[in-house]
């Protein structure tokens, strides 16, 4: 069974008339659909709401568009000033968002979406400039066939659709699950390389509580149904580790399954995640205290910290601690005599955990005493 016919046939159909099947029940925002036409609402498809996490001016990459709801959606949260991009490859869904581009424009104020042609697993090849050239230069052999990867690859390198370091958001709703497993890997990397330093992936997808048997992956009909292509639980939240992220969560689960197929739950997740964490690890002399909850936490870069302890971390690490999702679990120490990043050394073994004693942080000759009544405010604090 080749799952990507499959996929695109299904969706075409649903492209031209509405399967409920193909979709979890979500609640959108009322105030962004009632500027987007009934047709896009009613033909796409979906298992959650990946826009709740753009932020206005982002430039977010919708992966699987579809008709376009998400990116009209998002259109309106970015402004303006941001800039929101479709990518799907069945051409019946995107005759229906590019369609429906202008009313939305209209009825917005702005036009800031524009809609590609590609599989989401291979987002540098744009499928309508590969068109063109098949056009042009038809296949009729093996030769043929051969000349035109060339084609495809040189296209990759000289016009790619979605260059490097390029998006601030990469957005997907129900669709990753619908990529054949040996090419998930590759999905995965994809949305990693398109990601700009500090950009984060918010996924919708379908996840199993068990691993999908063989025999069920076989059945077309499932797996274009967003049931047998999807990875477990902890399969999914693996993918993006592996892929470089950091900070990976589940931002929503739901605890009620969608569908329940030989006693294996399937059920909609989304999950955030974050790119950034490349480059130089630098010592600057700053320190963090683990705050709790939990006794002891372990974070993506095999640093194991134990609450209320000081831990040094190299500059990089104490950077990224004072963001998102990170910067509420945490106190941040400077030293007292700054090091200026151009000053600074090499941090040393930074997949590992060290103490930091304060010393290193105030200066080993401190002797500071000051007025204990000069720390409280209000009143008293005796």
């Amino acid at each position: 069974m080749k799952t990507e016919f499959a996929v695109k046939d299904r969706y075409a159909a649903a492209a031209a008339q509405q399967e409920a099947a193909l979709c979890c029940p979500v609640d959108y925002d009322p105030q962004y659909l009632k500027k987007i036409p009934a047709e896009v609402i009613e033909k796409d498809y979906g298992c959650g709401d990946p826009s709740n996490w753009v932020q206005k001016g982002d430039t977010v990459l919708d992966l699987g568009s579809g008709t376009g709801k998400i990116c009209f959606i998002a259109s309106q949260v970015v402004g303006p000033e941001g800039k929101v991009i479709g990518v799907d490859m069945t051409d019946d869904m995107l005759e229906v968002a590019e369609r429906n581009k202008p009313i939305v424009a209209e009825n917005i104020g702005h036009s800031n979406v524009e809609f590609r042609k590609g599989r989401i697993q291979d987002l540098a090849l744009d499928l309508n400039l590969l068109e063109e050239a098949l056009k042009s230069t038809p296949v009729e052999n093996a030769n043929g066939w051969l000349e035109m990867e060339g084609v495809a690859e040189k296209l990759r390198l000289e016009q790619t659709m979605i260059p490097d370091d390029s998006i601030d958001v990469v957005v997907s709703n129900c669709v990753l699950n619908l990529v054949e497993p040996h090419l998930k890997e590759q999905m995965f990397q994809e949305i990693f390389r398109v990601l700009k330093k500090g950009g984060r992936a918010v996924i919708s997808d379908i996840v199993a509580d068990e691993e999908v048997p063989e025999h069920l992956q076989k059945d077309a009909r499932l797996w274009s149904g967003c049931i047998s292509g999807a990875m477990t639980e902890e399969a999914f939240l693996k993918a993006f580790e592996d892929a470089g992220f950091y900070g990976v969560e589940y931002v929503k689960f739901e605890t009620e399954p969608w569908q329940t197929v030989e006693g294996i739950e399937f059920r909609s997740v989304t999950v955030r995640a974050w790119k950034g964490k490349e480059g130089p690890c630098m010592e600057r002399n700053q320190a963090v205290v683990y705050k709790g909850p939990f006794k002891k936490v372990l974070d993506d870069d095999g640093h194991a910290m134990e609450r209320g302890k000081r831990y040094a971390v190299c500059a990089k690490t104490y950077e990224i601690y004072q963001k998102e999702p990170y910067a509420q679990s945490f106190e941040f120490i400077d030293p007292l005599e700054e090091i200026p990043a151009d000053k600074a050394e090499p941090f040393g073994d930074c997949q590992g955990t060290q103490l930091r004693h304060p010393r290193e942080t105030k200066g080993k000759d401190y002797a500071k005493t000051s007025d204990a009544s000069q720390c409280c405010e209000g009143d008293s604090c005796c």
